[in-house]
């Protein structure tokens, strides 16, 4: 049976109880007004409400011309695509550490080439426990392979394929994951279960999701199928270049992979390439980014660590920080990652907004310090320019010392290599003068310094046990 629209079919008859009504009193006039609605719904199809075709606007419709979404073109085939870029796509076979019972286990993966000289990216886990690599190409050339550098907390590698030759290899294109968005394209390419070249398709259905696997949590979520094997292989978009590290899937559910951003991948490769592992810069500030701002930028700058690289480039407590590197940064945890992935030495521009004024500094990064430094150098006690980390006596802690309450200031961290270590001061010391003054607490210590100048020569009366002494140091 076929219906006809309801407004068409029912017009006639509209029409024929309108004209009786005008001779028959009895008929109620509503019908006449509703013809006449039809009738000229019919006859101004432009102008229906919301311009479509739906009666008295209940819903809209696309007229004929209109060109549909902006910018939206139906995928056809994903073949041409994946002729282009399946050759950079490398198969990774691994032998690895013996077990107790002196088995190797032997396990596959995936990759792919990064430059024409053989350089290739994979994941942490496919190459950690290895003995021996081989990678094979997609037209069936092997070639044993080492690890130039590698990353646990990023889960990335950097391998090198020994006697390519003088063919170069097929190189893949890099694309931009900052420009991706929900709902994009991409395609996935790898080995999984060891079946070479597999070809999966979806699309990008979350962005810098945190999985609770460490501060470099930033992983895109795609429904691509992602499997054991196709660890480390490339996810690409619509142009061929490759967005993404494939490298974990949610066992609980479908359709659920994640992959490393190809952005994050870019800061790190320079670092595995020269150092063989995360060497991590440090910029020395602390950053508040609980409260916005009024033009919502929330990264403010709270504490500037001195003689830190920030210092050193003229940063300060309340400049906002609005992109490094050209690339804009949103969260502290964004900065963090984008500082920490980027190698010691390395020299960042950061744009900033002081005020309304906006400018950009060049800071040349330091090797991060390790966690014990990092907490001395945050101490309210902390006296940077010596090397020292201090305490008030305070009553609770003075008996367990086996001091009296206030009678100096006491040594609970000394910075390696600071004028205090090089003086053979140590934690559990107690300072009673600086400079021939006396002193009873840290706010004592710290007015003194001030008072003799910044550069200049520090004389302490320091008590270890029973014995005082005075130690010299040269800030």
């Amino acid at each position: 049976m076929v219906s006809l629209p309801f407004s068409r079919t029912l017009l006639p008859f509209l029409l024929v109880l309108a004209t009786s009504a005008s001779a028959e009193p009895g008929v109620d006039a509503w019908l006449q007004a509703r013809a006449r609605e039809q009738a000229a719904w019919l006859s101004t199809p432009t102008e229906r409400p919301n311009g479509s075709g739906a009666p008295l606007g209940l819903w809209r419709e696309r007229a004929a011309e209109d060109p549909g979404i902006p910018s939206f073109v139906p995928p056809t085939s994903l073949a041409p695509l994946i002729r282009a870029v399946e050759a950079g796509v490398v198969n990774i076979t691994t032998v690895n550490v013996r077990d107790r019972m002196g088995i190797a286990k032997r396990s596959t993966g995936s990759g792919f080439v990064l430059t024409p000289d053989g350089l290739v990216v994979t994941n942490n886990h496919v190459v950690a426990q290895a003995e021996q690599i081989v990678v094979r190409v997609a037209d069936g050339r092997e070639f044993s392979a080492e690890v130039v550098g590698r990353d646990a907390s990023t889960d990335v590698a950097l391998l090198r394929l020994s006697t390519v030759g003088r063919e170069e290899l097929p190189a893949v294109y890099l694309g931009d994951s900052d420009r991706l968005e929900v709902g994009d394209w991409v395609v996935a390419i790898g080995n999984p279960f060891g079946l070479d070249h597999s070809v999966a398709h979806g699309m990008i259905s979350a962005k810098e999701r945190v999985l609770g696997v460490g501060v470099f949590d930033d992983f895109i979520q795609t429904d691509a199928l992602i499997n054991p094997g196709n660890s480390g292989g490339p996810l690409f978009n619509m142009r061929g270049e490759v967005v993404g590290v494939n490298t974990a899937i949610m066992s609980q559910g479908q359709g659920i992979g994640f992959a490393v951003p190809i952005n994050m991948v870019k800061d790190l490769l320079p670092n595995l390439r020269e150092n063989g592992r995360l060497e991590r810069g440090w910029l020395g500030v602390n950053i508040d980014d609980a409260r916005p701002t009024e033009d919502g930028r929330s990264l403010v700058v709270k504490d500037v660590y001195r003689k830190s690289p920030a210092a050193n480039a003229g940063i300060r407590p309340g400049d906002r920080v609005v992109a490094v590197n050209g690339r804009a940064i949103g969260s502290y945890l964004q900065l963090l990652r984008k500082v920490a992935l980027l190698a010691p030495g390395t020299e960042a521009k950061l744009m900033l907004l002081r005020g309304t004024e906006s400018r950009e500094v060049t800071v040349k990064l330091t090797a991060r310090p390790a966690p014990e430094t990092l907490q001395a150098m945050a101490s309210p006690g902390n006296m940077e320019e010596l090397g020292l980390v201090l305490r008030d006596l305070s009553p609770d802690v003075a008996p367990q010392m086996g001091y009296e309450p206030y009678a100096g200031a006491l040594v609970t961290g000394v910075v390696p290599r600071s004028p205090a270590a090089q003086a053979g001061l140590s934690p559990g010391d107690l300072i009673t003068e600086v400079n021939r003054r006396r002193v009873k607490d840290v706010a004592a210590v710290r007015a003194t310094l001030e008072k003799g100048g910044a550069g200049s020569n520090v004389l302490l009366r320091v008590q270890r046990g029973d014995v005082q002494q005075y130690v010299a140091l040269s800030p």
